[in-house]
């Protein structure tokens, strides 16, 4: 054999012991590992619950278990010390004398884990049950699975395993927006509801809730926002802003945010609620306000919605602060309407020249006077066709102010507007809306999707009354002059007369 092929030879045998060493090597790391993962030769069950979570489970410590007492007790895959090495009974003294909340526990345990979520000894979900060998686990949520969420993140668990049914212990607050509702003719105002209707430039109370979480004491910080979006009809009024804890009102430890950068109209935020000392766990949280209806709310079926949602902390386990969930949005919504009158002759023509105020009835003073609020309308080009624009149920009375020339003057109108809408909704609707008139004078045509009423009022020509007597009155004007005059030459002879008499009298007197 050449040299040639000894060198090959030597470096194919070389290469083999490397292969066979690198194999050798693999059996022992995974024998190694087995051994780890099936030590005591026990092995138990932990069960996921079906809650739409996926956690990842790291294996401290492992060992033989017997009624819940570990012992021979060596290092898990994800404890900080060697894979299989015994841990030092001063660490073991160490966790089993943690005390306090479970935070304050997890502080103490988390110092012997490697949580890389890479290297998680498995992950578990929907049910799965999974077998592992008796030891010492941790199980949390996936980081960042919750994030934004309507839903919290569960507290670290950490079992010595028997078999394991996962109850999780966690909690999430809940929210809700409302509205009141107002009739203004009857003075009533109803309870706290999903729709309402108003005039415009009436201003419309609002009501957000939040429920703080049952586990709110595991948080070390907890963050709590309102978060209010509002469509283009309605004006937040920022000084309306009212907020209570469990109905006892406070003035520090929040503040009010208007135009956010997120697109909310305004925010109420409480960056800390743990420095704020009525709140405590399950407590509820109130905000109360008012936003004015504008001249470009929309009408009818469309509706005013009003939105919000809450957002909130909802990681409570150490280091995991900054993290928050948000719930559902919930929407209110905010109806109004219009009154169309079309001004007509009693041939059905347009007639121009009238004018018109509707006035809406409200509960009398305290006077016993009537009191009326008044709205002015629109008016299209030629003056035929008025729009009431912005208006909610109640009783109304509508005044012909200036008639056309040559027409006879409509007596005031009386009428009703009446709508509903659904009051206990997610999505509320207007479901429908009508006109009634006091008499018989006027009659409407509604449509409840564009908002409208639409009547007809008709003006009737004035009388023309006949003119009789003819050439006979001309005669009467003629002799009655002409008696006139004889009256008047004759009492003008008397008066020329009368002097002549009184002067001879008087010579007549002299010469006596």
């Amino acid at each position: 054999m050449n040299g040639e092929s000894r060198r090959t030879n030597s470096t194919w045998y070389e290469w083999g012991c490397r292969l066979a060493a690198w194999f050798l090597m693999m059996i022992c790391m995974g024998t190694m590992m087995m051994s780890v993962r099936a030590l005591a030769g026990t092995t138990h069950t932990i069960t996921a619950p079906d809650n739409g979570h996926e956690y990842e489970v790291y294996q401290i410590f492992v060992g033989d278990e017997t009624e819940g007492i570990l012992s021979n007790v060596k290092w898990g895959e994800n404890g900080s010390g060697e894979c299989g090495a015994g841990v030092p009974d001063s660490i073991l003294k160490e966790i089993e004398g943690a005390q306090g909340t479970d935070a304050e526990k997890l502080s103490v345990i988390k110092k012997y884990a490697r949580l890389k979520k890479e290297e998680a000894f498995e992950t578990i979900s929907e049910e799965r049950v999974l077998s592992v060998p008796s030891g010492y686990y941790l199980i949390k949520d996936k980081d960042g699975s919750q994030a934004g969420k309507d839903d919290a993140y569960t507290t670290w668990l950490v079992k010595i395993v028997g078999d394991v049914n996962m109850t999780p212990k966690a909690d999430k607050p809940s929210s809700e927006k409302k509205v009141k509702d107002r009739n203004d003719t009857l003075g009533n105002e109803s309870d706290w509801q999903d729709s309402a209707d108003y005039d415009v430039d009436d201003l419309v109370p609002f009501r957000l809730m939040g429920k703080v979480a049952s586990n709110y004491d595991s948080y070390p910080v907890y963050r709590f926002v309102f978060h209010d979006q509002q469509s283009e009809g309605l004006e937040f009024q920022a000084d309306t802003v009212h907020v209570f804890v469990d109905d006892k009102e406070i003035s520090q430890g929040f503040s009010v945010q208007e135009s956010a950068e997120d697109g909310d109209t305004f925010e109420v935020i409480f960056e800390n609620m743990k420095t704020i000392p009525e709140v405590k766990a399950d407590s509820v949280v109130t905000v109360e306000y008012a936003s004015r209806l504008n001249d470009q709310a929309a009408l009818g079926a469309e509706g005013n919605p009003n939105k919000m949602y809450l957002e909130y902390s909802n990681n409570p386990n150490e280091g995991q602060d900054g993290e928050t969930g948000k719930t559902l949005e919930d929407m209110v919504i905010v109806f109004t309407y219009k009154v169309v009158v079309k001004k007509q002759d009693e041939t059905g023509k347009a007639l121009e020249g009238a004018e018109f105020v509707l006035e809406k009835q409200l509960p009398d003073t305290d006077e016993g006077e009537e009191n009326w609020q008044t709205f002015v309308p629109e008016k299209n080009t030629t003056g035929t066709i008025f729009t009431f624009r912005g208006l909610d149920d109640g009783a109304y009375r509508l005044t012909e102010s200036i008639t056309p020339a040559g027409y006879n003057t409509v007596p005031a109108l009386y009428f009703t507007i009446t709508a509903e809408h659904q009051i206990l909704s997610d999505s509320p609707i207007l479901e429908t809306l009508n006109g009634e008139a006091a008499t018989g004078e006027i009659t409407f045509v509604s449509d409840k999707e564009e908002g409208f009423l639409e009547t007809i009022v008709i003006n009737k020509h004035g009388v023309s009354l006949p003119e009789t007597g003819g050439r006979g009155t001309f005669l009467f004007y003629a002799v009655g002059g002409a008696l006139m005059m004889a009256s008047t030459g004759a009492a003008c002879m008397y008066l020329m007369r009368k002097p002549r008499g009184e002067k001879k009298d008087e010579s007549k007197e002299e010469m006596d």
